[in-house]
């Protein structure tokens, strides 16, 4: 258990791995401190800068008297539950774990492709979030001054959508994707109550932090998951803030059990994610700056991402880390869904 008071973070609501996280400290009822805003250019600051400035940014003990500034929301969970008792938003089963693993490592990194895209590829939603981001930071801002930086901060994110893989012919791809999850998660959440039964995990919080910005910030997309999954849209509410849920003390329940409701977001996990996690995994490994391949029967291109190439190697790390029964029973539950093709 930490000696710490309150946990200290700086980050922004647009942030989805904010929202991630600020909604697993509430659930975990750690104590925090949030700082609104983001990292700016050529300011002096008491705290230090990470390396890569993402968002949200953790300042923990250093075990020095200073503290160190730390990104990635995937690890930080890993670390929240060593350093807190209580509340696990991890499964103790190896096997559910690594099915955890698996969800939230897609919503990370897959979801963010339909978030990034709904932002900034249609007009509507763009000019919707260029001030947002502004007043998000800094609400006092005036409005000759906050009108000229959306603007330059629209047109500089429209530019960059070919990182995420979003053109007019991967559009299709990324939104459809994007619809069948709504309708997934919908019987996912009327089955289970929370993707992996009656009590949350990292992976629902993960879901969470990417569909906050694409329910309540996006208007194209917001517009389409109200109508077509009111419960999906009521769920984010509830997952907003859990710290009052009373969690059962038992376990999740059996991997076996949850297979069934489970499969349809495993093979959309299939479907995109594990083409698109093998094709940059071989690109970087050529040492290629870009790949093209095939994702849901489309062409797909994009720069390659070192990152998600680390990803595929945590995610078979871990898998090859399982004991011999867990691995069993995954393979049972892969079968089938496309998944089983990132561990063979």
């Amino acid at each position: 258990m930490t000696t710490q008071t309150r946990l200290e973070l700086l980050g922004v609501p647009g942030s989805p791995y904010t929202r991630k996280m600020l909604s697993l400290l509430r659930y975990r009822r750690i104590p925090y401190n949030l700082t609104l805003g983001g990292h700016k250019m050529g300011e002096e600051s008491e705290r230090p800068v990470p390396k890569v400035k993402l968002l949200p940014t953790f300042y923990f003990p250093d075990g020095n008297g200073g503290v160190e500034a730390v990104v990635d929301s995937t690890p930080i969970i890993r670390r929240l539950e060593k350093d807190y008792a209580g509340r696990a938003a991890l499964p103790a089963d190896p096997a559910l774990s690594f099915i955890n693993d698996l969800i939230e490592d897609f919503a990370d990194e897959w979801l963010t492709k339909p978030m990034f895209h709904y932002r900034w590829a249609h007009d509507e939603d763009a000019k919707n979030a260029g001030p947002l981001l502004i007043f998000w930071s800094d609400p006092t801002l005036p409005d000759d001054k906050a009108k000229e930086t959306a603007a330059f901060i629209a047109n500089h994110q429209i530019n960059r959508l070919y990182v995420v893989g979003s053109n007019d012919v991967t559009a299709p791809t990324i939104e459809g994707s994007f619809e069948r999850l709504v309708g997934i998660l919908d019987k996912l959440i009327q089955k289970n109550g929370y993707v992996l039964g009656p009590r949350p995990a990292s992976a629902d919080f993960a879901l969470f932090g990417q569909l906050t910005q694409l329910a309540y910030v996006e208007p194209t997309s917001a517009r389409y998951l109200n109508a077509a999954s009111p419960r999906l849209r009521a769920w984010l509410d509830r997952v907003e803030d859990l710290s009052g849920l009373e969690v059962d003390k038992g376990v999740w329940p059996a991997l076996g059990d949850l297979a069934p409701s489970l499969k349809p977001l495993l093979s959309e996990i299939g479907r995109v994610y594990a083409p698109f996690l093998l094709a940059n995994a071989q690109a970087v490994q050529a040492g290629d700056k870009s790949f093209e391949t095939e994702i849901d029967g489309r062409a797909w291109t994009q720069p390659t991402f070192s990152y998600q190439a680390k990803c595929l190697m945590w995610l078979r790390e871990g898998y090859a880390a399982l004991p011999a029964d867990a691995q069993s029973d995954l393979v049972n539950v892969l079968a089938g869904t496309g998944c089983e093709a990132l561990f063979s």
